[in-house]
This record gives C-alpha cells, sequence and structure tokens, in this order.
C-alpha cells in the first residue's frame, strides 16, 4: 500500500472528528432488523390467539388439535458478515472505499409477562475490521433492557420503550475505551399483511441521549421507517427498508438529517442457520460543513440464531 494513499484519508478523518464517524459507522453497519417487532415474541403472541367467527356460538367449545410449541425466551446469535463499503470514513471528500470483516455475537432474554407483554435483555458485541486500513479498527458493545407491548385489536400494533448503553473500543481489545453512550429508546411498529407471503410495517422510533464521553457525539434522533418482506418460499425470502432521522446533536448547533435504503435477501438453511446478502446506501446532510457523507455498501453473512 502506497504511502501517500495511508496519509490523505487519515488526515481527513482528523478533521471531521472520528469519533463521530465511528458512532456513525457503528449505527449504519451493526446488524440489526430494520423495525421494532422481535420475532419470538410476536410469533408466541399470534399463536396463542384464535381469530373470532361469527359462528362460534353455533359451534359451541371448539378443541384445537395443533400442537402448541413452548414458549422459548433465550435467543443466541451470532453472524460473520463480510462486505465492501464505498466510504470508510464516512467523509465528504476523497472518499476510500474497502473490504469490512464485522463478526457479532449477542444473547437476549425475553420473558413473557402476560399474554402480550414482554421484557426484552440483550447483550451484544461486534467487531469492524477494515483490510487496508486497519488503523479504522473498532469494536462496539451493546447493552438494552426495555418492554415490548403488543396491542391485537389494533392491527397488532407493538410499542417498545428501552435503555440503551454503547461502548465503543478502538482496534479488536476490549479494553482501549474511545466513547460511551446512554439513551432511552421509544418506538411504535404497525405491520400491514399483503396477502399470505408479504407484509409492509410502518413505524417511528425515539432515541434521547441521557450522557455520552464525550459529549460531542452525542444526540438525539427521530426516525421513521418502512420496512417490506417477501417470503418466496418456506425458506427463502426478500426484504426493503427506507429510514429517514433527524439527528440533533447536544452539544454545538448541529443537526443532520439522515436517510438510508437496503436490500437484503435471506435463505434459511436450517432452522438455526441461514445465509444472507444485503445491498445498502446512506446519506447524510448536515448544517456544518464536513459532516455531509454519502455510502454504498454490498456484502453477504452467515447468520447463526438458536433459541432455548
Amino acid at each position: 500500500m502506497l504511502f501517500a494513499a495511508v496519509l490523505a484519508p487519515m488526515a481527513n478523518l482528523d478533521a471531521q472528528n472520528p469519533i463521530s464517524q465511528n458512532v456513525d459507522r457503528a449505527q449504519l453497519l451493526r446488524n440489526s432488523q430494520l423495525g421494532l417487532r422481535e420475532p419470538e415474541s410476536s410469533v408466541a403472541a399470534e399463536e396463542e390467539q384464535i381469530a373470532a367467527s361469527p359462528n362460534d356460538p353455533d359451534l359451541g367449545e371448539q378443541a384445537i388439535l395443533k400442537r402448541s410449541s413452548r414458549y422459548q425466551p433465550w435467543t443466541f446469535f451470532a453472524a460473520i458478515p463480510i462486505s465492501y463499503t464505498s466510504n470508510v470514513a464516512l467523509s465528504s471528500m476523497n472518499e476510500q472505499g474497502d473490504v469490512l470483516f464485522t463478526p457479532s455475537v449477542g444473547i437476549s432474554f425475553s420473558p413473557k409477562l402476560t399474554r402480550t407483554l414482554f421484557a426484552n435483555i440483550s447483550v451484544s458485541q461486534q467487531f469492524f475490521y477494515y483490510d487496508r486500513f486497519d488503523d479504522l479498527d473498532f469494536g462496539s458493545f451493546d447493552f438494552r433492557a426495555g418492554l415490548n407491548y403488543s396491542i391485537p385489536q389494533w392491527r397488532n400494533l407493538i410499542v417498545r420503550a428501552d435503555y440503551a448503553f454503547n461502548r465503543l473500543t478502538s482496534g479488536d481489545g476490549l479494553d482501549d475505551e474511545f466513547y460511551t453512550s446512554h439513551s432511552l429508546n421509544f418506538g411504535a411498529e404497525m405491520p400491514f399483511r399483503l396477502g399470505r407471503a408479504q407484509q409492509l410495517s410502518v413505524g417511528v422510533d425515539l432515541s434521547f441521549n441521557l450522557d455520552s464521553d464525550p459529549e460531542g457525539p452525542g444526540r438525539h434522533e427521530y426516525g421513521a421507517f418502512a420496512a417490506y418482506s417477501l417470503a418466496l418460499t418456506r425458506s427463502f425470502s426478500l426484504g426493503a427498508g427506507l429510514r429517514l432521522a433527524v439527528r440533533d446533536y447536544v452539544e454545538g448547533d448541529r443537526t443532520d438529517l439522515s436517510a438510508s435504503f437496503a436490500l437484503n435477501a435471506s435463505y434459511r438453511i436450517t432452522r438455526w442457520l441461514s445465509a444472507n446478502a444485503s445491498a445498502s446506501f446512506a446519506s447524510n446532510e448536515s448544517n456544518q460543513e464536513g459532516f455531509d457523507y454519502d455510502v454504498a455498501n454490498l456484502g453477504g453473512a452467515f447468520s447463526l440464531t438458536l433459541r432455548f
């Protein structure tokens, strides 16, 4: 690698607050489902409810012969993604592309408190490894705890509230901490079924920064999203998502408008292993010079999910 090719993007990073860029990269590239609905909680809620029929009084008490599976509150998840990103520094000038390896692992516990109310506690760790620009490598630790509440009478509307802690560390270790944040998050999502194999979901999510160290990258975020899913077969599905968000930074007078669009395909190899491919584009417009950027990502992953 040429010495000059390394110096140019590094100088650009120093001028644009690299900690803030790391926070954005962690949010853009971490493996997360667009939306608020937890698969295990929503499935359990739907399985326990039987649609009412006008003929029920005539038929009397009905015996349901379908075996009901036991709810499993624990979920272990891991992923091995590799992707190409067009703008490693999320900079407005001198964009540099690179291959990115982002392995992640985590566990969540979602006990069922009532038929439609679930607690949710999760812990996860993800690492960001760059091929050429390995000085940018970092890790992201996340802890979340909150409640999910489903309202079947309102088209299965789900509302969510949780506390989130995020910690970023340099390199591939867990000790060199350079950023932490605490936030409260709220959201609501409503699904619309378009036949047996299609679904459109729309929702909003709000994030309020409680504390961050350093304060500069800390922000409040107000977003809206739409997600579409299509099951072509029992094992193969397609999805698309669009999200718009306003970011109000707690320090200074910075406000950003962020937009992201993603396409993905998933093939379930077994009940616990799946292969995924995705393509995404994100754009950020800021009222402060130097924080505008566009970035595209293309990649694939193998994902492991075990419920017990």
